[in-house]
């Protein structure tokens, strides 16, 4: 909980919270225009001003991407993660001091700081998470880190009412309370080891492992986790960890590579987000007043997050393949499902219900499937050497599609309107194709052995001269 709280929970937290105080930061802008300049701000000036605010976030997050993976290396996973706080608490108080300073240049700065920290956080939690985690259990460990991110997104929802910190007069508290997490971190995480396998392959210290496992597993049980590092420090024979330019290099693991930008760019371009664009509209047309909408959306959180628990508790049993390749088949069935019912939508009354029956059925299957099964595979299909540079390279791409579905959605919703899910759906059938074919269960295997799989599949490409499925276990 401690890793999560001050890391991808900031990121979800991040994600939702700006939506609040949108008219309240926009007359803030204004009026600090109009007490500079002697006139009131133009509307076009006004809206980039606020798009950049807004879009920043993403901008920081890719940063933070592109420099996670390096700082684990040198600092460690749990150093990395409570440095990584600084930037939370930087941007707390920026953001605060905005208001009283008259400065909307420091929601910018506070809002990239962010995004850094969240950027950082999903690349180095999960990795973190999925080094310390007993094999049998690393898949419902690993599920902490969208758990994380939907109770951030739910916090941030909540918190962002009326009731609470949503009121006009209190939107620099709501912006600053960032450092709430980071704090909380800051405070428990000390009190961790770190991750066992960077102080035995990455340092060489072979009695800081031995402290550390017997800190997780207890002093009887550590002996197996032990073996399966050893015999992963004998495989890397020495070898440094690798630079990102280095995967694209490595024959070894072009497979592995292809999976993870498939995987995380296919997250951010599968529709969830164009769900949540149209939510606001299928809640108005199924009747519920404008005033009772957030409390709505506060729903569609809260059904992300619960799915995401029930993930948590169904991926070792169920396995990976099963839940993302189902995950990506439900989401078709109701890309499919929510375009009929956005095209006759005024055609009967109970129409509106369907589709938010639409809504909420895309957001479960994306929770059950892509939403929690994408960060535990980016663990699981790299060794420690490479671990690193792939989640530098997954999370550049997450944070890169996040930037690009923001920039050109609007275009494809005003040009295909209710058929833009068309679209959605063909990625989400190409993708669930891919992983069927491709990509191998991983449940309850070392990492070497899910390398293992994948280097059998090179050998057999090389003896047969074709490329066939690798399915090695059956869903």
């Amino acid at each position: 909980m401690n890793t999560g709280i001050g890391g991808t929970f900031q990121c979800g937290y991040n994600t939702s919270i700006i939506n609040a105080p949108t008219k309240a930061v926009q007359s803030f802008i204004n009026q600090t225009w109009t007490e500079r300049y002697n006139t009131e701000i133009s509307s076009q000036v006004l809206t980039l001003l606020w798009s950049t605010i807004v879009s920043i976030f993403t901008l920081g997050g890719l940063v933070g991407a592109s420099v996670g993976g390096t700082l684990a290396i040198r600092f460690g996973r749990k150093g990395t993660l409570l440095f990584n706080n600084t930037f939370a608490l930087l941007a707390a108080f920026f953001m605060g001091l905005s208001y009283p300073s008259s400065t909307f240049e420091l929601l910018i700065v506070g809002r990239f700081l962010t995004g850094v920290n969240a950027g950082i956080a999903i690349c180095v939690q999960p990795m973190y998470i999925g080094e310390i985690a007993p094999r049998a259990l690393r898949g419902a460990m690993a599920m902490g880190t969208s758990i994380f991110i939907t109770g951030g997104i739910l916090t941030g929802q909540v918190i962002g009412l009326n009731e609470l910190l949503g009121k006009e007069e209190y939107w620099p508290i709501l912006l600053s309370t960032v450092c709430i997490p980071a704090i909380m971190q800051l405070l428990t995480l000390p009190w961790f080891p770190e991750s066992p396998r960077y102080l035995l392959i990455d340092r060489g210290d072979d009695v800081a492992c031995k402290k550390a496992l017997m800190w997780f597993h207890g002093p009887d049980k550590y002996h197996g986790e032990k073996e399966d590092i050893e015999r992963e420090r004998v495989s890397a024979g020495g070898i440094k960890p690798k630079k990102p330019w280095e995967l694209f290099t490595d024959t070894s693991l072009r497979w592995q590579l292809l999976t993870l930008v498939v995987i995380h760019m296919s997250q951010q371009l599968n529709g969830i987000n164009a769900i949540y664009f149209y939510a606001d509209y299928v809640f108005t047309q199924a009747g519920i007043p404008a005033a009772k909408i957030p409390y709505a959306t506060v729903g569609t959180g809260a059904c992300e997050c619960i799915t995401a628990l029930t993930c948590g508790l169904l991926i070792e049993s169920l396995g990976r393949r099963a839940l993302i390749i189902g995950g990506y088949f439900l989401m078709s069935v109701c890309c499919v499902c929510f375009t009929i019912a956005l095209t006759f939508q005024e055609s009967s009354p109970w129409v509106p219900y369907l589709s938010m029956m639409c809504v909420f059925a895309f957001i479960l299957s994306f929770g059950l499937g892509p939403g929690g099964v994408t960060n535990i595979l980016t663990t699981e299909l790299f060794t420690q050497t490479s671990r690193p540079a792939a989640y530098m390279i997954g999370g550049s791409i997450n944070w890169i599609a996040f930037f690009f579905i923001g920039m050109i959605f609007p275009f494809i919703v005003n040009g295909l309107k209710q058929y833009c899910f068309l679209v959605f759906l063909v990625v989400c059938c190409l993708v669930a194709t891919y992983i069927f074919f491709v990509v191998p269960e991983t449940k309850n295997k070392t990492f070497l052995e899910i390398q293992s799989e994948f280097q059998s599949r090179k050998k057999l490409i090389a003896a047969n001269g074709t490329e066939g499925p690798l399915l090695s276990t059956p869903i």
